[in-house]
Formats: C-alpha cells, structure tokens, sequence
C-alpha cells in the first residue's frame, strides 16, 4: 500500500489527519487542514487503535536519543509503544494543536515494523544500537518503504522508488525504524531566489515550534520542527548550504553537518555534488553521533558516540571568529557567556577578526551550485520512479508552469530556469569558479585560518534568531550572524549546539574543523552541551506577544 502526502490547501491527502476524538489538543481551525481526511488504516497497522490506546512512552517520546535507546534495551518500553506515542504526538502537536506540518508522510509499515523488532528482541536477536528507535527522514531521501520520495515538489508525488538510500540502509541495518518523511523547503530551497523557507506544494508551511509565524528555517525544516517538538527519536536533514545547521539552530536542537563525502549521496534529490551531504538533526550530541554513526558506511565502521568526553575541549586552542558575530546585542550577550563557558572548561580562546574572501565568492558560487544542481537532478530524474513524468530539468519547469495555480502561486522558479541555461561541467567558467570558491574556504579560508592562529577549532554564533515567515516578500532576515556558509562551501564538519535564548527564540553555538575532523567538532560540541544544556522545550507560541514581558511592553502604560 502508498502511504498519502500532504497536506497542502485542499491538494493531496494526508495519511495522518485531524481526528478530534483521540486528540487532547482544540481541533484545529485550519480550513487545509480540518478539510482533511481521517487517519487511514494500512492493513496491519492498526494505527488509530495504537494512539487510542492508554500508551507508556508518551513521556519517554520527550527524552534524547540514548535515552530512548537504553529504555528499549532495558526492556523498560517496546518499540512498538514508541511508534505509537509518536503517531499520537504526530496527530496532536502536528495535524491540530499548532499545525506545524513538519511529517510529510507516514510510512504503514511502522508499526509491524516495530513489533518485529519488539519480537527479535525477545528472542536476543538485537540488530544495532539504534534497535527500535523510531527516525525519521527528509523527503528527498529515498527509502524501500512504501513512501514516495518527493522533495516537497506536486512533480514527485508518484516517486515511489522501492530501494534504501544507503544512508537509509545504514540506519534500518542499525536497528532504526523508519517512522516517516518530513517536510521541507520544496528541491531544498534551490528554486526561487524569493522562496519561503519551509514551504513546499505537498506539504504546505512548517511552523516553528518555539514561535509559529516564525520560520522554521530551510530546508531541512521539518526535520528540525519535527525533532525540537519531539515528533521522532531524531530526524536526517540535507545541507548544500546552510539547510542542517539552520533549521537545528532555529528550531533550538542538535544539527551535525559532517564531512562532505563521510556520508554518502546516493538516493537523495540532489543540488550540488560538492556540497551535498546528509547530517543528524537530533535532541542531543550523543544522540547525533550514534545516528552517524549508522549513516556512514565503509569497511570499517566508526564509533562517533564511544569517544564523546566532556572533557574534551580542556587545553584546546580554539579562534572565536568575530566577523562571525554580528550586531544583535543580545546574540552577543549569549555568545559571551558562551565563551565564559568555554574558558571554564580549559579552552585557551584565540581572537580571529577578519577573513579575507574574493569579491565573486557570491557570485561564484551560485554559479556552481546551478551547474552541478542541471547535472545532478537531470541524473536523478531520469532514474526516477516510472510513474515520474518529469525527466529532465526542462520537463520539470514546464510541468509547474502547467500547475501554477498549486506551485507558483507564492514564488517563482527562477534558479531552475537559470541552472536550466549552465553549460555542462567542463566548462572553464565553471571550473574556474569551482577552483576559486574551494581554494577560498579551504586553504585560504578555514584551514589558513587554523595555521595562522595555531588553533584546533573554530567557533561563532550559528545564525541570529528566527525571523519571520512572509509569504509576501519571501525570506526576510538579518545577515552577518554566522560562519555556517564557510563551512558548507569547503564540505568541512560544522555542528550547532543550543546556546541560549533571546526573546523567546533559541540560538545556537557552532564549532566549525577542517576535513575529517567530524569527531573533534561531535566532542566540541559535546563538552559544550554537558557544561550547559541549554536545550529548551517549545512553548508554541502564537508569536512574539506570546512572551510575557513583549506582551507587556507592546500594552499601554499602566500604574501597578
């Protein structure tokens, strides 16, 4: 059986929907989403009798990963408990409640995939340290279950492809279940240059959990809105530029971009060959490095949580990137408490004003991202599923030119247009800029940067607080906070911890090393993390005024 996409207004249903009977928050007032259809069984699932049912892991679904992961060893709840307590926060917190559509699509076999391995368990027979935990996956990851891989996009709604990306296969080998698909910015917010993060035509706008009308951040939007709300033991997300850390940092959780190439790309819509790379998005640094773990492949298998030591940044020399900075006071504030913690643990901090970069970084870059970008979709979507019509980047911006009234009614398709018109990859204007922006991350940027300041690591504000979500001028926001574009241009490991809040909003703290220093970076943030679990739960609020002293300065003077 197809599991059902959606929602998007009054377009394809969803497998999971409003169900006020079993739900303990209001029914939603969402006409998209109250016009939905019911939960649909998938013959063996039982999926509304599952959430009806009175359910032991409904306060463990709020733990970390390792957490999870131990309760289920310990025999303490079963995995098919946990898929249920999911499903029934899916429907409460996702479908009615705060709507945040982060879940796409819910994969049938969930459940009688969790019982299975409830059953091999009893048996001994324990598959990996992610033995039962619940996943879930961006939708432009593919999977052999029976979910379409769609990147958001009314083109790929049929993309049911029957095979394991080998990530997928990596985590099903280590025992994960996978739960579903997230939303996300539709072709990984590589379609328009006035786009709206989080929004795609499947599966309409993910909302911030901290803040609804605040953006969750692109593109791996839901993926992080789902694992800060605690839709999943953890989520995947996929970066070109920015889409792990961003939304991980918005959205006040974990988000681990590894080196470019540790994990591999197969069967994941692609943008850009050098660029590209999955990453954890995750409740926890622990919890990220066990699903890395799982994630990469090769003859020898890394252990990326055994290593985790709190104690690990003691003596490490490490450059605070101040053009990183910013202007926001109270990011600032936050950082520098940040590097108070940092002191406090034996961090020898060195100051790093500038880096210098060339006037075409920009320009550059883009240029080669739209080239490998016709590349590499054309590649995948001529192995698409059968059903697929769209089999070039030509066919794909004609099919939404025939369906405006669903995927162009908010921005246009822009960057598809002008990847469409990039000469092939051996052009010399491609490789020159390819040549320059990689020179300039790498041995000019972050790797110059280590040498001259003799310093192990680099750290910075990951990126300011959310703005908000616009759907009239697109994405709004303020820039000069962060060094994530550095990191993602020289396919260098970067992770983002929660550092704090301000106004109600969660930032994060990143630690950016050089290639193959993904354990280094994993620990870094790690030692942070235990010093001060800054992790905050999310309040939904409706917006700012949801904040108590914003609520009272945007009233009228009163006398006490």
């Amino acid at each position: 059986m197809k599991a059902s996409i959606g929602p998007t207004a009054g377009f394809v249903a969803i497998c999971l929907a409003s169900c006020a009977q079993i739900s303990s928050s209001p029914p939603s007032t969402d006409p998209a989403v109250a016009a939905l259809p019911p939960i649909s069984n998938a013959p063996g699932t039982k999926i509304l009798e599952a959430i009806a049912a009175p359910n032991p892991a409904d306060k463990l679904a709020k733990a970390t990963l390792p957490e999870i992961a131990a309760a289920l060893a310990a025999g303490d709840v079963s995995s098919e408990d946990m898929v249920a307590a999911y499903l029934a926060r899916i429907e409460t917190i996702d479908r009615s409640g705060p709507t945040l559509q982060s879940v796409l699509s819910i994969n049938p076999n969930a459940l009688a995939d969790a019982k299975a391995a409830d059953a091999a368990r009893a048996e001994g027979n324990l598959i990996g340290p992610l033995h039962g935990v619940p996943v879930l996956l961006k939708d432009n990851i593919e999977t052999r279950d029976p979910l379409p891989t769609t990147a958001g996009a009314l083109a790929l709604k049929d993309n049911y492809v029957d095979r394991d990306a080998p990530l997928t296969a990596g985590l099903r080998a280590a025992g994960a279940i996978i739960l579903g698909k997230t939303n996300l910015s539709q072709w990984a917010n590589f379609r328009s240059t006035t786009s709206i993060s989080g929004w795609s035509a499947l599966g309409g706008q993910v909302r911030n959990p901290h803040m609804l009308d605040r953006t969750p951040c692109g593109s791996s939007s839901g993926s992080g809105a789902a694992a800060a709300a605690a839709l999943a033991a953890a989520t995947i997300g996929t970066e070109t530029n920015g889409s792990v850390i961003c939304p991980s940092a918005m959205n006040g959780i974990v988000g681990f971009k590894p080196t470019v190439g540790l994990v591999p790309q197969t069967g994941i819509v692609p943008i850009s060959s050098t660029q590209d790379t999955a990453g954890p998005m995750t409740r926890s640094v622990r919890g990220a490095a066990m699903m890395l773990t799982a994630m990469v492949q090769g003859p020898e298998p890394t252990d990326f949580a055994a290593p985790l030591d709190a104690g690990f940044l003691s003596g490490k020399r490490v450059g605070i990137l101040r053009f990183a900075e910013g202007d926001n006071p109270d990011v600032s504030e936050q950082f520098a408490n940040a590097l108070g913690t940092l002191e406090a643990q034996g961090v020898i901090l060195v100051e790093i004003d500038t880096l210098a970069l060339p006037d075409t970084f920009g320009k550059d870059e883009f240029a080669v991202l739209m080239a490998e970008f016709k590349e590499t979709v054309n590649a995948y979507l001529a192995d698409a599923a059968p059903a697929v019509t769209t089999r070039t980047l030509t066919d794909l911006i004609a099919f939404n030119e025939a369906h405006a009234d669903i995927e162009l009614t908010l921005f246009d398709q822009d960057i598809l247009t002008m990847s469409d018109a990039q000469p092939p990859l051996t052009d010399d204007a491609y490789l020159s800029a390819l040549e320059t922006i990689l020179t300039a991350a790498r041995a000019e940027g972050i790797d110059k940067l280590r040498a001259d300041y003799d310093v192990d690591l680099l750290v910075a504000p990951t990126l300011g607080p959310a703005f908000m979500v616009d759907a009239v001028h697109g994405d709004v926001s303020r820039r000069g906070i962060g060094a994530g574009y550095i990191a993602a241009i020289a396919g260098y490991p970067h992770i983002t911890v929660p550092m704090g809040m301000v106004k109600g909003l969660p930032i994060g703290l990143s630690f950016i090393g050089t290639a193959g220093q993904d354990g280094d970076v994993l620990n870094a943030g790690y030692a942070f993390e235990q010093a001060t679990l800054a992790i905050v739960e999310p309040a939904f609020l409706p917006n700012a005024e949801g904040v108590d002293t914003i609520h009272r300065a945007m009233r009228p003077y009163q006398e006490d």
